[in-house]
């Protein structure tokens, strides 16, 4: 009667997908905006996205052989690393920018911390804070080349939308959406975020709840200190706190990173929701213009806390018992 029933240890979900196809996926909605940004800055752009890519790839390579350790490159996790630092990238850093970025996020983030599934953040986030902090001036120089694709430079320095709003000037929210305003590679353009965005949630590679709240809870924090410090809120004041700062590609690609991010249904809400907070203070109150990134990796060092007090009781549990 029972000769059909297949017993097994848990886990039971079968799943056809690997960590390969997984990556694959996410490198795949990644190229949409780090092309956006080679369009915009040209080929200073891709040289950054090549050698941050290189970088990562070949640290992970070097670290597993001189350890002899088994090499996972193939898994392409080095791979989308080294795609999200280029994002958050300025285009016209110098060389040494990328290839320390690149160290920095696989060996101290990740390799140090015993390797993928180990690290307790982003290590591509954790890569550019670390940048953002040694080389303020570079990481915050945001370059224009007007002439676009593989032509000859012509560089003009330019604001973000977000330091304009800082200082009272909210600019055309519509020039966000296509390709047409400073920041770093990969938020010149909302519409290819929201593309590659969209590919992750067709292949359910992403869980919409995290981005979804962080996205409307930064707005609505946002919204709320603006009103208790007097100012006005218009449209086109919160357009620019959308589209601008990196808190789309900051919300679908890296608040969502498996490893930092929280399991639990309840420590996914209560996760966003300190992510919109932080990132919404850090816009308002602080002397920053950003605070994606910053809000994240706070987001990642909580997530083991988080998951302590959400993870649901087993059936049957009583308090007291026998451990």
């Amino acid at each position: 009667m029972f000769r059909n029933i297949n017993v097994s240890v848990s886990p039971h979900i079968r799943d056809k997908r690997t960590t390969q196809n997984i990556m694959l996926d996410v490198c795949i909605a990644l190229f949409f905006p780090l092309l956006a940004g080679v369009y915009a800055y040209g080929l200073s752009a891709l040289i950054t996205i090549v050698l941050c890519v290189i970088s990562c790839v070949g640290f992970e390579l070097l670290f597993q052989l001189g350890m002899k350790k088994k090499v996972t490159i193939s898994d392409l996790s080095a791979l989308v690393t080294g795609m999200i630092l280029a994002v958050n990238m300025p285009a016209s850093v110098p060389w040494f920018i990328p290839v320390l970025g690149g160290f920095f996020a696989i060996i101290i983030v990740k390799q140090l911390f015993g390797g993928l599934g180990q690290n307790f953040m982003n290590p591509a986030l954790g890569a550019r804070c670390f940048l953002v902090i040694s080389f303020a001036s570079i990481m915050t120089n945001f370059s224009t080349d007007i002439n676009y694709l593989f032509s000859k430079p012509d560089v003009v320095t330019s604001a973000t939308p977000m330091a304009m709003v800082k200082s009272g000037v909210v600019t055309n929210w519509f020039d966000m959406l296509v390709n047409t305003h400073a920041g770093c590679i990969g938020e010149v353009s909302a519409i290819a975020i929201l593309i590659g965005a969209a590919y992750m949630i067709i292949r359910r590679v992403i869980d919409v709840k995290i981005p979804f709240i962080y996205i409307i809870s930064t707005l609505c924090f946002v919204a709320l200190i603006q009103t208790i410090k007097g100012e006005t809120i218009t449209f086109d004041y919160m357009m620019v706190q959308l589209c601008g700062g990196g808190l789309l590609i900051g919300s679908f690609f890296m608040a969502t990173d498996y490893v930092t991010s929280p399991i639990t249904n309840k420590g996914k809400v209560i996760y966003a929701l300190i992510l919109g907070l932080m990132t919404s203070l850090i816009r308002t109150v602080s002397p920053s213009n950003e605070g994606v990134s910053y809000s994240i990796i706070i987001g990642n060092m909580l997530t083991p806390l988080i998951e302590k007090f959400t993870v649901p009781k087993p059936f049957g549990y009583k308090k007291g018992a026998v451990k």
